[in-house]
């Protein structure tokens, strides 16, 4: 964690640079954020969360240590040292079992700090936020710190017991929802700074009454909502303006810096001012599956030109039809019956996230890519189709900075993404 650390103090003497967390555990995406940060020497953060990864497999079927097996041994692949792969807990507590009464889910959310910890995590978003089956409907900040610290106790006992760099907190409660708005946005309500400061002293007290003082330095940052949000179709942009009174808010208190949720699809121009206001820690998940997803389609509509109907993969049909089967990772979110093709492929909260380990989709993939790298001699495709359905990846290749092939061309449509964030972060980068 010292490479996070110093950014903190970096940060906090006056320099405008921040990181971006890569929530995702995608093959693709993992592989362009490790090869990226290889080219740049710089390191990277990779955030699991508590549905993706846990105790009992989460939705990727991994638990902790098999996530960081799967992560090192890509960077391994990719030519970064372990030493620059930072991996972090994005919010650790009960939010995968909020069905369950609060003794019940706060029992397993031990387990599963202590399994992060002990895997290896060192980056850790303590979030109690969210009300268990048998709790008031909103907690108090009390509550809220109270369940931070109990976690923070566990994880710093199982840090002192499997030894390493001891871990860095994240705390914090008012977030965006996980995934984007069900619903329409229009503007959003900055955080209010004394909330902000109040939430801030409920952990330190919370802290301290668990003998924690040791630990509170390692608060590195504070989850506030700047006014950044996406929700199917629309993006709430930052306004510098409406979160000034947070941005120097967080001045006043030593040591700590804001963590931005949500920050997927904004503007280059508005990361960059977000790092500027203090939110030096950028999360982004959904828009880098996103921009997969649109590679794969573009490379879909390629292979439609290039094959037969008879040998392609019918990506795209078979991604529908996985989804129309199993429809649970998306019914709560797409109820417009009207759009719902439209919400299923292309919604900004993006659900199909959840759908790409399918062995029907994974299978579906893997011919797509053989199809066009098979397709043309060298595997190299037609420059007009690339012009026509990928121009950002015809213009690298064309500059020479891209090699000409269905797997390379998938990986920048995501390394895309992950510029914008290392330019706003980095601006010597720029």
């Amino acid at each position: 964690m010292k490479a996070l650390l110093d950014l903190v103090a970096r940060h906090r003497s006056g320099e405008a640079i921040g990181i971006a967390s890569i929530c995702s555990a995608h093959p693709v995406v993992l592989d362009a954020a490790l090869i990226h940060a290889r080219g740049n020497n710089r390191p990277v953060l990779i955030e699991a969360t508590s549905n993706q990864v846990n105790q009992f497999g989460g939705y990727t079927g991994m638990r902790p240590a098999d996530f960081h097996d799967f992560v090192m041994d890509k960077a391994d692949r990719a030519g970064l040292a372990r030493e620059q792969v930072l991996l972090g807990g994005d919010h650790l507590g009960p939010n995968a079992w909020q069905d369950e009464s609060a003794a019940s889910a706060m029992a397993k959310s031990d387990v599963l700090i202590d399994e992060y910890v002990a895997a290896g995590f060192r980056k850790i978003h303590l979030d109690c936020s969210m009300s268990c089956a048998d709790d008031p409907a909103v907690l108090t900040d009390a509550e809220v710190a109270a369940r931070a610290a109990r976690l923070a106790a566990v994880a710093e006992r199982t840090w002192q017991r499997s030894g390493g760099e001891a871990p860095v907190y994240i705390v914090g409660t008012e977030v965006p929802v996980p995934g984007g708005a069900k619903e329409a946005l229009d503007e959003l309500q900055v955080t209010d700074p004394e909330a902000m400061a109040a939430t801030v002293e409920a952990h330190r007290r919370a802290f301290a009454a668990h003998g924690l003082d040791e630990a509170w330095r390692r608060v590195i940052g504070l989850v506030v909502q700047p006014g950044v949000e996406f929700d199917h179709h629309d993006v709430v942009d930052f306004q510098p303006g409406k979160a000034r009174a947070l941005s120097a808010a967080i001045e006043r208190i030593p040591g700590l810096l804001y963590e931005a949720h949500s920050t997927d699809y904004q503007t280059p121009a508005a990361l960059a001012a977000l790092v500027r206001g203090h939110f030096a820690i950028l999360k982004v998940g959904p828009g880098v599956t996103y921009a997969l997803r649109e590679t794969l389609w573009a490379l879909s509509f390629i292979e439609d030109e290039m094959l037969e109907a008879a040998k392609r993969s019918d990506l795209r049909r078979v991604v529908l039809d996985v989804m129309h089967a199993e429809p649970k990772y998306w019914n709560k979110y797409y109820t417009d019956a009207a759009r719902l093709t439209l919400d299923l492929q292309y919604s900004l909260s993006d659900r199909m996230r959840y759908y790409w380990a399918h062995p029907r989709i994974r299978a579906a993939c893997d011919t797509l890519l053989h199809n066009l790298d098979a397709a043309s001699p060298g595997g190299a495709l037609p420059l007009a189709l690339l012009n026509q359905y990928l121009p950002y990846q015809y213009d690298a290749v064309r500059a020479g900075r891209l090699a000409n092939s269905a797997t390379n061309l998938l990986r920048a449509g995501v390394t895309r993404v992950l510029e914008h964030y290392a330019r706003a972060c980095c601006p010597s980068l720029s």
